[in-house]
């Protein structure tokens, strides 16, 4: 349809586009000052072996830079930062310049402008998807394999996209108290939360039915787990922090007190108030102001914002992240099974291609 919108997921901010089809060159290299952040080299790996994934499979990666339109991505950012807090800018800027022949230039793919580090991610998800953090993300969704030329196009060019989150806060809610999730899965729902840009994983990690989180100072306390092979220990926790932070996520643990605390006492009985009287936590004693301190200092993790209780729930997220992402409204105007579900689907698509499971969208 002419006045179809592009399979963008979430929409920017601001965008054009033309009717041109660049290839781009497997030999893809990083350029600009964000090359020397290694958040962004992280993620510039990544999206390349997604975007090349069908290329190295078929064996047909060729030599010769000079066959290929595209062969460099320049990356500028303004800040080198690292520090993830909550509201940082998250603001990038993507533009693909064409450049004729004739004046023997080849044509060029910039994320510039990109304030922070984890701006210039989105940016590479876009032509894979996220600028540090957002501008990579872009890039990835606009490359496209082609199986008639074996070969990576990017159609529609030339692109230019301004873009930046309609809300601070993008999160999703992991409950691993009620539902334990290995650590692979756990990272698959993060790695999901970056290719829709969702910047906070709010990790319910303790509650009544389990405490399954190691903390040092008092190590009774994960026997309140449903089982010894269902814990979390220390260093899984900074694992799933420092997994997060290379995709531009902030990981908020929450604990809940006094109340749905009954599997402290599993390891800890003096925390109860009786042993027939398991909840609330007994606030009159010290003892438990200790254990809930030790929690508190032994575990400066930062984390924000709910997770997926589902992998499979993959694509209903991203219908959730388009709204919070975007000011546009992509559901408006027609038809939503002509407008806006066949985006979805390709969205869904994406993510069974890298290796997210992603149920069909049946609705909307």
């Amino acid at each position: 349809m002419k006045d179809s919108l592009p399979f963008i997921r979430p929409l920017p901010k601001k965008f054009t586009f033309g009717n041109e089809s660049l290839s781009l060159g497997p030999a893809l290299s990083l350029s600009g000052n964000a090359a020397s952040s290694h958040i962004v080299r992280a993620a510039f790996d990544r999206y390349k072996g997604i975007v090349f994934r069908n290329t190295d499979r078929y064996g047909l990666i060729r030599p010769d830079r000079t066959l290929y339109d595209v062969n460099k991505l320049n990356i500028i950012v303004h800040s080198f930062s690292e520090e993830l807090q909550l509201g940082f800018d998250e603001s990038y800027s993507l533009f693909q310049k064409l450049r004729f022949i004739l004046l023997l230039e080849k044509p060029q793919l910039r994320c510039d402008l990109a304030k922070t580090v984890f701006g210039a991610l989105h940016g590479l998800e876009l032509t894979s998807k996220r600028s540090l953090s957002f501008s990579q993300s872009a890039f990835s969704q606009l490359c496209s394999f082609d199986y008639t030329t074996k070969t990576v196009q990017i159609y529609k060019a030339p692109w230019s996209i301004r873009d930046k989150p309609r809300f601070a806060y993008l999160g999703l809610l992991l409950d691993t108290s009620r539902h334990y999730f290995p650590i692979d899965v756990i990272k698959q729902i993060i790695e999901s939360m970056s290719y829709a840009k969702l910047n906070v994983l709010r990790w319910h990690v303790i509650d009544a039915q389990s405490f399954p989180l190691e903390v040092p100072s008092y190590p009774n306390l994960w026997k309140g787990s449903y089982t010894k092979w269902e814990r979390y220990a220390v260093e899984d926790a900074y694992e799933i922090v420092n997994f997060s932070k290379m995709r531009g996520i902030n990981v908020m643990p929450e604990v809940d007190v006094p109340g749905h605390a009954e599997s402290w006492g599993t390891g800890y009985p003096d925390l109860w108030p009786s042993p027939s009287c398991r909840e609330p936590l007994d606030v009159s004693k010290n003892f438990t102001f200790d254990v809930l301190s030790g929690i508190l200092t032994g575990w400066a993790l930062v984390v924000v914002q709910r997770l997926l209780q589902k992998v499979s729930g993959a694509s209903s997220v991203t219908k959730v992240s388009e709204r919070l992402w975007s000011q546009r409204d992509s559901n408006s105007g027609g038809n939503i099974n002509i407008t806006a579900l066949p985006r979805l689907q390709y969205f869904r698509c994406l993510l069974n291609r890298r290796g997210v499971s992603a149920a069909p969208v049946t609705n909307f």
